[in-house]
């Protein structure tokens, strides 16, 4: 479980803040805000599981495809050597095709793919904030998963911006940064 801190006043987090944190405080900044990550649900977890599997499975035979990284896995869109970086996540699933990108605390950079799975307490956050950031950093495919709903979203990066395809409960979903993988999405939203 995680903690919960007591947060000063600051007017502007950095990744160096974060390294202070103790390990099981999850939190991510955006802008220099600090959003706090309270622990995931069970099919949450049962859906960051099965998608992390799929794609495991897919890139096992083939590491210079890429690497699949479940949360807690960090994210640094736009680090700097100073870690002074105003923007940190932790995507509930990281894609890495280069590796050259992969730091000792997870990425330095926009990874190739990023799945996140909606909350009640992420949604707007992940639908909105993430969103224009992943897509100014250069993700270049975002995919947003709701548990509640069945569907998957998947944002494909063109021009600078986001074309977006909405899927449903029985669609099979086809993942543009690792051609031949398509993923059913019944396998997704299992429970078993």
């Amino acid at each position: 479980m995680s903690a919960s801190l007591k947060l000063a006043e600051k007017e502007c987090w950095t990744y160096k803040d974060c390294l202070q944190w103790p390990d099981d405080y999850r939190a991510e900044i955006i802008d220099g805000e600090v959003y706090e990550m309270p622990a995931p649900t069970t099919k949450h977890q049962a859906i960051v599981m099965n998608m992390s599997a799929i794609i495991w499975t897919f890139l096992r035979d083939k590491p210079e495809k890429g690497k699949v990284y479940p949360a807690p896995f960090g994210v640094r869109l736009w680090p700097k050597t100073d870690y002074s970086d105003a923007v940190y996540f932790e995507p509930d699933i990281v894609v890495m095709c280069d590796r050259a990108k992969l730091g000792e605390k997870g990425c330095e950079g926009a990874p190739d793919m990023v799945v996140e799975i909606l909350s009640p307490s992420s949604a707007s956050k992940d639908m909105v904030l993430k969103f224009r950031k992943y897509a100014q950093a250069g993700v270049r495919e975002y995919w947003i998963i709701d548990p509640d709903r069945s569907t998957i979203q998947v944002c494909l990066l063109e021009n600078g911006g986001y074309k977006v395809a909405a899927y449903e409960e029985t669609d099979t979903v086809p993942v543009t940064i690792l051609p031949g993988l398509e993923i059913k999405m019944p396998e997704v939203f299992s429970e078993e």
